[in-house]
């Protein structure tokens, strides 16, 4: 069996969070990318972590559920993604783009990181 470090960057999702008013009334742009290791053992589909799984678990905490904040948010979905077989560890960062333009701010994101030594 080997480790291998798996990156799947820009998967969009659309979900209502923010702690501001009327942040949650209508759904919002979020973009994810999740940074993880994997332990492999051949080479076969059933041998690693399935990508399709991956990306329909963290889509589902951000359609699904509704956060106040980014970070939480973030955490959530470094949850999902780290309950799958195979993954030893995750760093998911949830960035939502123009969160903060009156700050004359491109994007915001937020990391939240999972290991196996954190179960």
């Amino acid at each position: 069996m080997s480790t291998v470090r798996i990156l799947l960057t820009g998967i969009g999702a659309e979900g209502r969070h923010g702690a501001s008013p009327g942040e949650r009334d209508a759904p919002q742009p979020f973009v994810l990318d999740l940074d993880l290791f994997v332990d492999v053992d051949g080479d076969t589909l059933e041998a690693t972590a399935d990508y399709r799984d991956l990306v329909r678990a963290a889509r589902s905490v951000v359609e699904q559920g509704s956060f106040a904040l980014l970070e939480s948010l973030a955490e959530a979905v470094a949850d999902a993604v780290a309950a799958h077989d195979r993954v030893t560890s995750v760093v998911v960062t949830v960035r939502k783009p123009g969160a903060a333009r009156r700050l004359e701010v491109a994007d915001v994101a937020a990391q939240a990181v999972r290991a196996e030594a954190e179960e």
